[in-house]
């Protein structure tokens, strides 16, 4: 699988291209060159209809139909930059190709493209692999899935044009032609990766924040449950210093003298004394 060059980015219409032929033909500036030139060429035709007409004003005034600022370019021009190395464009479910009753197994390549995304589907050695530059690396494609991959492209909306020529000559067709290649797990998504750890990023610190409040709940429950306790205390220890003191006060009315009006004054005496301490404490 290394040997196989996959070209990664947004400029998907190079990376197409690059994927296709198997290393780092194109540039943007190359694909820029041959759009302009295309534009061109649209400008001299609608010049011949006369300079001063409206239909040329309105053309001038219009941006570029074969490139834009987003670095799409249009079929116009991956055919022209094909074409340097003598290869075609047929479109995959065209009558004239149809007709041919060709099995997509027996084909070299194809180039997809919907809205402004271009991408690769190649076969090296004996083997299908999908070249889509928005992947972190070649995806395997058996020969059973490929038609129906091919079809599942179509009903998404992707044109699919057959690639007709003979294709320059890569270190991966080499290889690959003398050895199968199995592919324990498929490429993902670029970014995916990144979006799934942030996410999970997000689900450890929810989990950490739940934990932190639970925590600090547990504490401030705690926090109440001894204080609770200590009022709890705090209440026994003047229920019992009470029940002493009207213990006391009981044993002082009942005990014997000369003078028990006295000693009953005494005793209530040292009853307030007693509960005046306890109240100072």
């Amino acid at each position: 699988m290394d040997s196989i060059f996959h070209e990664k980015g947004s400029l998907c219409a190079q990376h197409c291209l690059n994927n296709l032929l198997q290393g780092e033909y194109f540039t943007p500036v190359d694909l820029s060159s041959i759009a302009h030139q295309l534009d061109e060429e649209e400008r001299m035709r609608m010049a011949e209809g006369g300079m001063g007409s409206e239909e040329y004003r309105t053309f001038l005034q219009q941006p570029s139909g074969n490139m834009d600022d987003s670095g799409f370019f249009s079929i116009q021009v991956i055919s022209n930059a094909l074409r340097v190395w003598g290869l075609e464009l047929i479109l995959f479910n065209s009558r004239e190709y149809q007709s041919l009753m060709i099995n997509p197994i027996n084909e070299k390549a194809f180039i997809c493209n919907y809205k402004e995304h271009w991408f690769t589907i190649r076969k090296l050695g004996q083997q299908w692999f999908n070249l889509n530059s928005l992947l972190t690396g070649p995806e395997l494609i058996s020969d059973t899935y490929l038609a129906l991959f091919l079809a599942q492209l179509q009903q998404e909306g992707y044109s699919i044009f057959v690639i007709q020529g003979n294709l320059p000559e890569c270190e991966a067709e080499q290889i690959l032609g003398i050895m199968r290649v199995q592919q324990q797990q498929r490429p993902r998504l670029i970014g995916e990766d990144e979006a799934q750890t942030s996410s999970g990023r997000s689900v450890a610190r929810g989990q950490m924040d739940v934990v932190s409040d639970e925590a600090v709940d547990d504490d401030e429950e705690l926090k109440r449950a001894l204080a609770l306790s200590r009022q709890e205390m705090d209440v026994e220890d003047e229920e019992a210093d009470l029940r002493r003191a009207i213990q006391l006060s009981m044993q002082g009315s009942s005990t014997c003298g000369d003078k028990p009006g006295q000693n009953e004054a005494l005793t209530a005496e040292e009853l307030r004394k007693r509960r005046q301490a306890y109240f100072d404490r």
